[in-house]
């Protein structure tokens, strides 16, 4: 009896939306991980590019063991750069049934009133590729400093982000879905945090790439801006000098999308719901986020400049060998002009060059796109690259900065200022 009351102690049952969860202990002491949530209803037959719904109540206790399947999309293949610095383990399982989220928390505050902060991460891939837990990410490091963090999975490429004449005249506008998903788990966050010993007003939104501006979409968008406490901006670039209107239109965007079914043979809605999944995947298309004046009513620049953009703290940062435009001057604009508006706003500069082996000869060196994934969440030692002490020393102190900011709204460096730029530099000692 007593080694029972003792098990139920370590891996309590939560009540959230949906039913009774129950997490189970991760590889670092004192953390406890719960896989593969559900936090709205699968979009699939009739909810196929549709608003995420619901989730469907379950009965019992659900053991959340398993990651959930990750959204349809191309992949980064063995062979290629990402592919071998990433994804060399191979694909999981894919379904549009993937709007699943993970929790990292600390076991002892489960079911308390702690109040803990909390980090939304969301990942990066172009819009169609990536999903929640990736090989460099991971909430142990976190969770062991008082923050609870939450993946998530979000519809990708053509299931998450087409738009359509036919879906418009449906709901009002169309395009997004991926958008919506991120705002939904945003919302599940704020609603069910707390049962994790999480605050739900203390919220920070972090992503890297198209998980970095998918955040500058969630500061503009009005399902989720007043949701958020802090943001973390990670190359996902600064401000544009591309002018202050958005690049397109709901009509031309609904254009590109019917032009891509129509090659494809699904010229109706109801054909378009009854593709199999296969056969959607293989249309080809630009699907990305924009203004629809519903999910997202105005471009990023035109929302900085009106003021309707979320006013919480913001860090914001880059890799010295960034992909170009990421980076650099607009960075820097972005980050005097947010001060100009008398918001705290602190940058950081990634300058660590991976080391490579000579057992991937074809690796390359230097802090490339992405390079920073693997100190943020502490995650070095499931790389094949030969990192050293001070690469875990670098790392540490990565986890400190991102989770201080969570914390405190403050990373530990001094904010930038028009008069004093600060920039926080990432390197080995």
């Amino acid at each position: 009896m007593l080694l029972a009351a003792a098990c139920t102690q370590q891996k309590p049952v939560l009540s959230v939306e949906g039913g009774k969860i129950q997490g189970v202990p991760s590889e670092a002491a004192g953390v406890t991980v719960f896989k593969g949530i559900p936090y709205a209803a699968a979009p699939v037959g009739d909810l196929r590019w549709k608003a995420p719904q619901p989730v469907e109540p379950w009965e019992g206790v659900k053991i959340c063991d398993t990651f959930g399947p990750i959204a349809p999309q191309p992949g980064n293949k063995p062979g290629t750069f990402y592919g071998d610095e990433f994804y060399w383990m191979g694909t999981p399982e894919e379904s549009e049934d993937c709007l699943y989220l993970n929790v990292w928390a600390p076991t002892e505050k489960l079911g308390k009133d702690a109040k803990l902060p909390v980090a939304l991460w969301i990942h990066g891939g172009a819009y169609m590729n990536g999903y929640g837990y990736e090989v460099t990410m991971d909430g142990d490091k976190w969770a062991q400093r008082d923050v609870i963090l939450v993946t998530i999975n979000y519809r990708l490429g053509v299931f998450g982000f087409l738009s359509h004449p036919g879906l418009t005249a449906e709901q009002g506008q169309s395009g997004n879905y991926g958008t919506m998903d991120q705002a939904a788990a945003l919302k599940w966050v704020q609603d069910n945090i707390a049962a994790f010993g999480g605050d739900p007003g203390r919220i920070t939104v972090f992503g890297q790439s198209a998980g970095a501006m998918s955040v500058k979409t969630l500061l503009v968008s009005p399902l989720s801006k007043d949701i958020m406490a802090g943001a973390i901006i990670q190359s996902g670039g600064g401000l544009s000098t591309r002018g202050l209107t958005a690049e397109g239109t709901q009509t031309q965007y609904d254009a590109m999308g019917k032009a891509a079914m129509d090659k494809a043979g699904l010229t109706s809605l109801d054909a378009m719901r009854k593709a199999s999944t296969e056969q959607i995947r293989t249309v080809q298309g630009w699907f990305m986020p924009h203004p629809d004046g519903k999910v997202v009513t105005e471009s990023f620049e035109e929302s900085f400049f009106d003021g309707s953009i979320s006013q919480v703290p913001i860090m914001i940062g880059y890799n010295k060998d960034d992909m170009g435009g990421l980076g650099g001057e607009a960075v820097d604009r972005f980050c005097a002009l947010r001060d100009s508006l008398g918001c705290a706003v602190y940058e950081y500069e990634f300058l660590r060059e991976l080391p490579t082996d000579e057992a991937h000869p074809a690796s390359a060196a230097g802090a490339f796109h992405s390079a920073e994934l693997w100190y943020v969440f502490g995650t070095l030692d499931r790389s094949w690259r030969p990192f050293t002490e001070a690469d875990h020393a670098l790392s540490s102190r990565m986890v400190d900065a991102w989770t201080d900011f969570c914390k405190f709204g403050n990373p530990g460096w001094p904010a930038y200022k028009q008069n004093t730029p600060f920039k926080e530099e990432f390197d080995i000692e």
